[in-house]
């Protein structure tokens, strides 16, 4: 009992594990609706946000958040998986709804919040990273 009130984490690699499978599979939905289930629909409503072309921003976007996403699922590369969704996040945020509530663009915003997180953890000791950079 003393253990649930104390100030230590009960298990800080469990902890990460979860996050990662909650914020990765997420991203591999994302991925998954935007690629192959509403495909086209998605793609004649993008616009361009950065100037590099509406269908171009798309692709790289959702083929980020589909290959980001499973790479983070697993554990493998994480760190540099997250970039790319932190970086969509953040254009999300700051650009694509820029003139917006917050609670509009609350999403994007904790979307990239947790990917700070999940920079800042890394893997954790149950990941791909693990077995290929452990010491």
């Amino acid at each position: 009992m003393k253990r649930l009130f104390s100030y230590r984490p009960l298990n800080t690699d469990l902890g990460i594990l979860f996050l990662r499978l909650i914020l990765g599979g997420l991203f591999v939905w994302h991925g998954v609706d935007a690629l192959f289930l509403n495909y086209k629909l998605y793609l004649s409503m993008s616009k361009s946000t950065i100037g590099l072309g509406a269908h171009f921003e798309y692709h790289l976007v959702v083929i980020s958040y589909f290959v980001c996403g499973i790479f983070i699922v697993l554990g493998f590369l994480t760190r540099l998986s997250v970039i790319p969704i932190l970086i969509a996040m953040t254009v999300a945020f700051l650009i694509a709804h820029d003139g917006q509530k917050f609670y509009e663009k609350e999403l994007p915003f904790v979307y990239m919040l947790t990917c700070i997180v999940v920079f800042i953890f890394g893997s954790g000791r149950f990941s791909v990273d693990r077995l290929i950079f452990k010491k």
